[in-house]
């Protein structure tokens, strides 16, 4: 199907649902230190709210998956954004750090089905050829919430009430989800595979030598760079004195950072390609991350976030885009396996990032990012430029 036949409507309620999760996912990053002294506890020990959200959210991709393959992507989807509600909701009128962790793993379990399905559900409608426009164009929407998340997570928190920022995230799940649920009626229901060959059609994934490295890659990606993403509002607050909105409104520039990527995606995988921008990401995140470890002041972190967030989605886009193709008969199981393995490497890097915290310093985190993302970034490239070559020699097939 090509890009003019796609359901405009639904892509933008998709894109909607798709910047309330994310939004929710980073909500507590500029959230530490005020949840640190509500619950007289250190930096490393509040990191759970982030980390307990990443597990749930990444183990419950098998799950989605699946579901989505046998009921359909869009009504799905919409039910587990409606149930974010019921987890952002818990999480504001939590009375301890315990609860406010389960509240958060259970917004977590519930926002593993929003993303990944509607990648999905894109790949299900957009030819392979311009599939990376459109993955873009979602980016858009995730990258939005991002910024929200980071920013007004923070900035909320700090003329309000941090519980305050989640009851209005609660009422954005709600609102989103109600309206897809009414589109989803409309849509025709799908063929309904044989739940039973769940296990199989995901050992089929994984006996794809391109598919394993395409899920490793995500991994490492998501350890190394969503753990640096995390502590950087701490570490401005901590190293230079920024007040949490501001430090929360310099993270953003990451976001802003993915804005410029996906408006310039079409032009620049037209002039560089898939290598091109795997390189160019792995690059740009080295440097970024570089130059925060090491900032003798504030201003120096303005155009780091922001050349990191580009320089991310310009990795991450282009291994989203071969996610899609990896089972195109069992896309919603293929893709949620590859968010599944994100959000674990994202959940196992921010513990071991905590950790590193605690004893050791944020510059030490940002450093070690910043040299095993770049490294990444050019190896993966390296990979992709072989894998072609083999298929135009025609000896692996595509």
């Amino acid at each position: 199907m090509s890009t003019r036949a796609l359901d405009s409507r639904t892509l933008w309620l998709l894109g909607t649902c798709a910047f309330a999760s994310m939004a929710s996912m980073r909500i507590c990053d500029a959230m530490l230190p005020s949840l640190a002294a509500e619950f007289s506890a250190t930096t490393g020990q509040v990191a759970r709210t982030i980390s307990g959200f990443a597990l749930a959210y990444g183990l419950l991709q098998l799950f989605y998956g699946p579901l989505g393959d046998r009921y359909g992507k869009v009504r799905v989807i919409a039910f587990a954004t409606l149930a974010c509600t019921i987890g952002s909701m818990a999480a504001a009128l939590a009375p301890s750090l315990d609860w406010l962790v389960a509240g958060r793993i259970l917004s977590g379990v519930a926002a593993a089905g929003i993303i990944p399905l509607t990648m999905a559900w894109i790949g299900d409608s957009v030819a392979y050829e311009g599939r990376q426009e459109v993955l873009a164009r979602l980016l858009g929407a995730t990258v939005f919430g991002m910024i929200c998340g980071q920013w007004l997570g923070g900035l909320v928190a700090e003329v309000w009430n941090w519980r305050a920022a989640f009851a209005l995230l609660a009422t954005i799940f709600l609102v989103g989800g109600a309206m897809l649920t009414r589109r989803a009626r409309g849509l025709a229901s799908p063929a309904r595979p044989d739940m039973a060959s769940v296990p199989r059609r995901l050992l089929d994934v994984l006996a794809q030598p391109w598919a394993r490295t395409v899920l490793l890659v995500t991994c490492i990606e998501g350890a190394l760079a969503f753990s640096a993403l995390a502590f950087i509002p701490s570490h401005l607050h901590a190293s230079f004195k920024l007040s949490m909105p501001a430090a929360g409104a310099v993270v953003a520039l990451y976001g802003v950072g993915g804005l410029v990527y996906s408006r310039c995606a079409r032009v620049l995988l037209r002039r560089f390609g898939e290598t091109g921008l795997a390189t160019t990401g792995g690059v740009s995140l080295g440097i970024a991350f570089a130059a925060i470890a090491t900032a003798p002041s504030w201003p120096w972190t303005l155009p780091a976030c922001m050349l990191a967030g580009f320089g991310f989605y310009a990795l991450h886009n282009t291994l989203q885009t071969h996610a899609t193709q990896m089972a195109p008969t069992a896309r919603g199981t293929a893709v949620s396996l590859f968010a599944c393995v994100l959000f674990l490497g994202q959940s196992l890097g921010v513990l071991l990032a905590s950790w590193v915290v605690d004893t050791a310093s944020t510059s030490m985190v940002f450093a070690s990012s910043a040299l095993g993302l770049l490294l990444l970034g050019v190896a993966f490239a390296t990979l992709i430029r072989q894998r072609n070559s083999r298929l135009r020699q025609g000896v692996i097939d595509a």
